[in-house]
C-alpha cells in the first residue's frame, strides 16, 4: 500500500500555530501519518459535517477530507475539542 499525501489549509496551519508549544509536535506527526489512510486509530467518519473525517489527537480534533482514490489528505482545521468543535 502506497503512502498517501498531506495537504494543510492556510486556516489549519494558523491553528496549528496557535496551540500549546508543547501538544503542537503530537498534533503534526498524528496529522502525518493520516498518510498511511485507511489504516490510521482514532478516525472516524463524520455524518452530516463539514468534513468527512476527524482525527482525534488528546484533547484535539484534526478535521480533514480524503480522497481514498488519489490518497490525498486534506488537513482543513485543527481545534480542541469543547462543545463547538463539530
Amino acid at each position: 500500500m502506497g503512502m498517501g499525501t498531506i495537504s494543510w489549509s492556510r486556516k489549519a496551519v494558523k491553528q496549528l500555530r496557535k496551540i500549546n508549544k508543547a501538544d503542537q509536535p503530537k498534533i503534526y506527526d498524528a496529522a502525518q501519518a493520516l498518510a498511511h489512510m485507511p489504516n490510521v486509530q482514532n478516525v472516524k467518519t463524520l455524518v452530516n459535517h463539514q468534513y468527512g473525517y476527524r482525527l482525534r489527537v488528546g484533547n484535539y480534533r484534526i478535521l480533514f477530507d480524503w480522497d481514498g482514490g488519489v490518497k490525498i489528505v486534506n488537513i482543513e482545521e485543527v481545534k480542541k475539542r469543547d462543545e463547538h468543535t463539530y
